[in-house]
């Protein structure tokens, strides 16, 4: 799959981390995110549908109060949830069935917060 090319488009991001192979694990299992090693030897990875890609990188702090806040798409917030616990990562604000929008806050390994969303399905649950 070719990634959608344009001006203004997201299509990259560095994760801060302290141990690459953890973080590749955690990633991977996860989200499904496929990984490579580029030509310099940096441990690059490309999300779920290949439309963004980025590396690791650990020469910079960890994001645990997060500024830009980066949301990953998944099916089910709750499988989600179950898998990142599972793999040594934490939640920091669970899914709320008030909201409107159907999310929820986590921490990788490393401590680094990103986001869950879930598109909102007229009668499904997260």
């Amino acid at each position: 799959m070719t990634p959608t090319h344009g001006i203004g488009k997201i299509c990259y991001l560095e994760i801060p981390t302290t141990d690459i192979g953890r973080s590749v694990s955690f990633y991977q299992s996860v989200f499904g995110w496929s990984t490579r090693q580029r030509g310099d030897g940096s441990t690059t990875f490309d999300d779920g549908v290949g439309e963004v890609s980025g590396a690791w990188v650990t020469n910079r702090p960890i994001s645990a109060t997060p500024g830009l806040l980066l949301y990953i798409m998944v099916d089910s917030i709750a499988a989600s949830v179950e898998k990142i616990v599972a793999n040594d990562g934490r939640i920091v604000e669970p899914f709320d069935p008030v909201r409107r929008e159907a999310f929820a806050l986590f921490a990788d390994p490393d401590g680094n917060v990103l986001g869950l969303y879930q598109e909102r399905q007229p009668s499904s649950k997260p």
